[in-house]
């Protein structure tokens, strides 16, 4: 039976690492990677509504998963939206997709940013789970460049059983995270 390179890897490697520098005394107070929660903004939906309808197929495509759009919850006359209108795309990764996803992220996507310098790591919550940002969705290699009509960022958040921001960091960093030093 196939288990993600990660998720044998987390098993492995990471579970050893973090028990010693932490001085965890059991195997289970190790921190996991719980999920991982893309989340697309479309605001431009608004005004086109085939825009929520290739993110959706853009989303679904990155993850591997069915995408789901976000809906307002109330009427704002400034922005031209009524309540109930898809703004939005999200997708929560668990088990088996969340350990590709991730490996996906970090061998691939990642490095095909332009300039990269790392990823920042001021996107800690204080409760153990990061969220960072991706400017483009033309990072991932399942995305034709040239069917793409617009580019559009995303967020990603990893949801993480670590108590303190420290511990996840550590977590993610024994993952492969190129985060700034």
């Amino acid at each position: 039976m196939y288990t993600p390179r990660l998720k044998n890897r987390y098993k492995e490697k990471v579970v050893p690492a973090l028990k010693e520098t932490f001085k965890y005394k059991s195997a289970m107070q190790v921190p996991r990677l719980e999920k991982i929660c893309i989340n697309q903004g479309v605001g431009d939906a608004v005004s086109d509504k085939k825009i929520i309808d290739t993110a959706i197929n853009e989303m679904t495509t990155i993850t591997g998963q069915k995408a789901v759009a976000t809906k307002s919850k109330k009427d704002i006359s400034n922005f031209k939206v009524r309540k109930g209108m898809a703004l939005g795309v999200r997708v929560t990764l668990r088990g088996d997709n969340m350990y590709e996803f991730l490996d996906r992220l970090i061998s691939v996507a990642i490095p095909r940013i332009r300039d990269f310098r790392g990823i920042p790591s001021k996107g800690f919550d204080g409760k153990g789970n990061f969220t960072m940002g991706v400017t483009e969705q033309i990072i991932f290699p399942e995305i034709d460049i040239d069917k793409v009509s617009k580019i559009m960022g995303m967020d990603i958040t990893f949801v993480t059983t670590a108590p303190t921001d420290e511990e996840a960091k550590a977590l993610l960093k024994e993952f492969g995270f190129p985060f700034k030093n």
